[in-house]
């Protein structure tokens, strides 16, 4: 990474917060293979305040840790943001069963994110049995810490339990008016609820619940099937050439 350079502090968010350019180098491509990528990481410089997330998601912002990034890709546009109008959602029949299964025997508590060695090995195992390691070595409770817990902005966990057991974890950003699934890591044992989708469907019951318009749901790519899940969640929006875009299947 980059030492901060205090003229590059490019682009104003909010009167109050200026997001600063602390790395943009080309870069293997982590969803598709063959791919080169371009991913500028910014850390946000003065009070994320909810609206101020919101905005940030808008433009098509993630966050990672106390950073936010977008991809400006030299020859590739695969990544498209995507968020769920909430009050336009509709639940397949597939997802209510789902719903169904996982709310008869699951417990779910809203929380700040915590850092333990459950939830770190939850991490690690999740990431080996779902092929997502790319030869990285498992993280550590600091490693968890500065990925999912620290963060710039208000986020929240939603934790799942079967039989007083943790089998899920969700970390959720807050904007005033929506909330961005940042990252969902669940046991493999227990994947007779599909818990990946119930946490999601959770989510988007929590966003209505709590007054919110949209979910965000991070990166669609389509060649990538860790990601073009998110096609299911009907209907939806991406962004397209600067645009949100309806998407229908």
């Amino acid at each position: 990474m980059s030492h901060l350079d205090p003229k590059k502090a490019l682009r104003l968010v909010d009167e109050d917060c200026r997001l600063l350019l602390v790395q943009d180098q080309l870069q293997p491509c982590p969803y598709l293979d063959g791919v080169t990528a371009r991913m500028p990481l910014r850390l946000p410089v003065g009070p994320v305040k909810p609206s101020v997330t919101d905005r940030l998601l808008a433009m098509g912002y993630r966050r990672s840790g106390d950073f936010v990034y977008n991809t400006a890709c030299p020859a590739c546009s695969e990544c498209q943001p995507t968020r769920i109008e909430l009050d336009r959602f509709r639940h397949s029949a597939s997802m209510r069963r789902v719903m169904k299964r996982g709310n008869r025997d699951l417990v779910c508590e809203w929380g700040k994110p915590r850092v333990d060695a459950k939830r770190v090995w939850l991490f690690n195992q999740h990431r080996r049995q779902r092929g997502l390691c790319q030869g990285a070595d498992d993280v550590d409770l600091e490693g968890y810490r500065m990925f999912l817990a620290d963060s710039c902005c208000d986020t929240q966990e939603l934790a799942i339990w079967l039989d007083e057991e943790l089998v899920a974890v969700s970390i959720v950003d807050a904007g005033a008016m929506s909330f961005s699934a940042v990252y969902t890591h669940f046991d493999p044992h227990a994947m007779r609820y599909s818990l990946g989708t119930y946490a999601l469907l959770r989510q988007i019951e929590h966003g209505i619940e709590t007054g919110r318009k949209y979910l965000y749901l991070g990166m669609y790519v389509a060649e990538n099937r860790h990601l073009n899940y998110k096609a299911r969640f009907q209907p939806q929006q991406r962004l397209i050439d600067g645009q949100w875009c309806e998407i229908t299947n």
